[in-house]
């Protein structure tokens, strides 16, 4: 019997009220909010201790160094956030759960853009997921590295939410990670692309907002239908033999949109939509991260040979 996920509601009753624009700016809130500080106090110690040197705190459960995978865990868990996000706050429940189950977790800070934010000083949290997407992919291939050699595994599984459900695609496909990476589990990722509920077809209208965006999240324009970044993306395969894929969506997704366009294609690839099991689940992009019908999902898919039945909220 699997370990009971955390309860609580996850549920955005105005989900399509929101709108893209809206959605983006409850992430901001959601992610800036909170009273546990998001630096760490002294960003020296915090790098003489972690081999990643990064100031932004590590999420309950996540980045013990020492921590050494046990015969029912081979493989430890890497963390991936999302755009506008950072390690700490995308990861508060996850992180502590997968540690109480008995998995080595980590989680890395990627994406910073140096004048906007960043992982020493954001203005109010650091926020990351800016930065052009293939060089926080590469972030993430140099992070697994760090936690391979640190914990002396040979692969790792890969966890992310939004743009960090989409990077470990990159990484395995173009930086070498196709034979460091067991599974890629991903919740609302953003793999092929996204319309934005329709506002990104509006940039060629409105060049001068579009650019002003995009100069301060360059992550924003490669995960856009059709960017340079999509079509490499898109250039070869969805799935690489020899990894297990999951996709978790949500049909209220309205940031990663048309929702469906989330799924892969492939043999070693499970798609699940929350709302085929549970369908007055109402969590949405940002919410999906935290809903308990979704992270056992992933608990599922990490551990299938422990499955457990997957339960409504």
């Amino acid at each position: 019997m699997r370990t009971p996920l955390l309860r609580f509601s996850a549920r955005l009753p105005l989900h399509r009220l929101l709108g893209a624009l809206g959605a983006a700016l409850l992430a901001a809130a959601l992610l800036a909010g909170g009273s546990t500080p998001a630096h760490a106090a002294d960003p020296a110690a915090v790098s003489a201790a972690a081999p990643d040197g990064d100031s932004v705190a590590s999420p309950p459960g996540a980045n013990d160094w020492s921590c050494r995978p046990t015969a029912a865990h081979p493989d430890p868990v890497v963390l991936v956030h999302g755009t506008f996000a950072n390690r700490y706050e995308n990861w508060l429940v996850l992180s502590p759960l997968l540690k109480s189950l008995g998995y080595c977790v980590f989680a890395l800070d990627y994406g910073t853009v140096p004048g906007v934010t960043s992982s020493g000083s954001g203005l109010i949290l650091p926020i990351g997921g800016l930065g052009p997407a293939a060089d926080s992919a590469a972030q993430l291939a140099r992070f697994v590295d760090l936690v391979r050699t640190a914990t002396g595994a040979a692969k790792v599984d890969l966890v992310g939410h939004s743009q960090g459900g989409m990077l470990p695609n990159y990484y395995v496909k173009f930086l070498g990670g196709a034979g460091k990476v067991g599974k890629v589990i991903g919740l609302a990722p953003s793999n092929h692309g996204t319309t934005l509920d329709g506002i990104a077809n509006l940039a060629p209208y409105l060049p001068g907002v579009a650019d002003l965006v995009y100069t301060a999240c360059p992550a924003c324009r490669d995960q856009v239908v059709g960017s340079a970044f999509n079509q490499k993306l898109a250039s070869v395969p969805d799935a690489v033999p020899g990894i297990q894929y999951t996709v978790i969506m949500t049909a209220f997704d309205e940031v990663v949109t048309p929702y469906r366009t989330q799924a892969l294609s492939g043999s070693n690839v499970t798609n699940v939509v929350i709302q085929d099991r549970c369908p007055i689940d109402l969590a949405e992009h940002v919410l999906i991260a935290f809903d308990p019908t979704a992270l056992h999902y992933v608990t599922n898919a990490l551990d299938p040979a422990h499955a457990g039945t997957v339960y409504c909220g």
